[in-house]
């Protein structure tokens, strides 16, 4: 009789997880408290699914902060190659775009989900949806079955628990998992949001509510003044504060101060040096000598910045162009490269992409993902203590600790 393993939660980790399971002879059981699959996964990557990140493994490791060496003994036996291959024998073809995030060709994570829920019931696995587990039963330090909320109990040999984390709980991610491994004695680390929106100090900020700053460089301070972080790309201005690609990635370099006191730096102009910043304010300058400062900088700032910009200039608004002086102007080209943007506190951890912490990886097998604690349980994705930059890289892990827990279990 093939092995009874019971996965709980069907997300990306889960979804896997049931089809490796089925693949290797066992017997697949999927509960999970939504009434369809992939909830989350559909909304990953703006609802393109950046899958995993086709790097190296030096840089794959490089890009999980959180506990990454944990996973050594994982990336060994499944990584992000071979995920990559996987999907394309699942017939979803992918891409490689910038940075090396590889996404479906079809750019639908839709594609992604119906291609995971059909390998995993190829495979045999049933899935029990609208199905909340309650409790999963033990005896003698063993996985005996799982009880549901509504009290119906199925007997299983082993349990995988992939229920996610607590970011984004409309999607069913409401940390239903922790209770379950604690309820088993497993500690679970201190929840934080990671990858996540930040509110800022500055009154400006949500004057440029919805303003988007494309191709602008980012380098990110924490509150001791330690440069932890630099890229260029894109930055979104909210009602709050700022969010946008790179202030998701920057919040996992600050999340260790505590966020409050962090800083950014944006720079406007990185393409240009001091120098060539000055030179051309001097060409701008010349064009509109005749104009007031606030009405001069049209070609340099998008509209709505240029008030903001104005005011933190120091420089009047109505003072003429060509009445600016030099050292005005240098001061003028140090704001250019480098606005400060002062941070209060992260936005909810309902609202982060992953959340960092969670079950402990000192009760974790690192070879096969079963719990030291209870023989049967094993774990997958974020619900474990591990959690990485932006990229491809969560997905990642998700999908490489659900092949090893299904092998294992």
């Amino acid at each position: 009789m093939s092995k009874r393993i019971g996965i709980i939660g069907a997300g990306a980790a889960g979804l896997f997880a049931a089809g490796i399971a089925g693949r290797s002879g066992k017997s697949a059981l999927v509960f999970e408290k939504n009434g369809k699959a992939g909830r989350k996964l559909l909304i990953t990557g703006k609802g393109r699914c950046n899958i995993t990140n086709d790097c190296s493994m030096e840089e794959l490791m490089a890009n999980i902060p959180g506990n990454g060496r944990f996973l050594y003994s994982v990336f060994n036996q499944f990584n992000n190659r071979d995920i990559i291959a996987f999907f394309e024998s699942i017939n979803v073809p992918v891409k490689t775009e910038r940075g090396n995030r590889v996404f479906p060709v079809s750019d639908r994570s839709i594609d992604v989900v119906k291609a995971l829920v059909n390998y995993a019931r190829s495979s045999g696995a049933r899935f029990l949806y609208e199905s909340p587990v309650g409790e999963i039963c033990c005896e003698n330090g063993r996985v005996t079955g799982v009880k549901l909320k509504n009290n119906d109990y199925y007997e299983l040999d082993s349990v995988i628990l992939a229920t996610g984390g607590l970011s984004y709980p409309m999607t069913g991610s409401d940390g239903d998992g922790y209770r379950l491994a604690r309820a088993l004695g497993h500690t679970v680390t201190e929840l934080k949001p990671s990858l996540v929106p930040l509110e800022t100090e500055e009154s400006w900020v949500p004057e440029l509510q919805g303003l988007t700053l494309k191709n602008v460089g980012l380098t990110a301070f924490d509150n001791k003044g330690r440069k932890v972080y630099h890229e260029q790309g894109e930055i979104l201005f909210t009602h709050f504060g700022v969010s946008g690609p790179m202030i998701l990635s920057a919040s996992r370099h600050i999340m260790d101060c505590g966020y409050k006191g962090a800083y950014f730096l944006i720079d406007l102009k990185p393409a240009l040096d001091e120098e060539k910043l000055d030179l051309r304010l001097q060409r701008d300058f010349a064009k509109y000598s005749r104009k007031q400062f606030g009405n001069s900088l049209s070609d340099l700032l998008p509209r709505s910045l240029i008030p903001v910009f104005v005011r933190l200039s120091g420089i009047p608004s109505d003072k003429p162009v060509n009445q600016v002086t030099k050292a005005e102007r240098r001061e003028l080209v140090k704001l250019l490269k480098g606005i400060k943007v002062t941070v209060s506190r992260p936005r909810p951890i309902e609202e982060a992409i992953v959340t960092a912490g969670g079950i402990s990886t000192k009760e974790i097998n690192p070879s096969t993902m079963e719990s030291k604690l209870v023989k049967g349980l094993y774990f997958a994705g974020e619900i474990i203590d591990v959690d990485a930059y932006t990229g491809g890289f969560n997905l990642t892990i998700a999908f490489s600790t659900a092949y090893v827990a299904a092998i294992n279990a």
